[in-house]
């Protein structure tokens, strides 16, 4: 998910999109560490997404307090 993409969803939509996404990573970690997981770049890209996802809300969360 690029940042662009982030920065077009409405507030809810974010806090829905981080649940989603911070499910799925601790669903990644599991299958990690029972050597089921195919791909451990997912996690990266998660973790990433996630991070984007805080830093949107974030940013706006002090504009509403200017």
């Amino acid at each position: 998910m690029r940042a662009k993409d982030v920065r077009e969803l409405s507030d809810d939509e974010l806090v829905t999109k981080e649940r989603e996404l911070t499910e799925s990573l601790a669903m990644l970690r599991l299958r990690f560490q029972t050597n089921q997981l195919e791909s451990p770049a997912r996690m990266g890209l998660a973790r990433r997404d996630i991070a984007r996802i805080r830093t949107v809300r974030r940013e706006r969360d002090l504009k509403r307090n200017e």
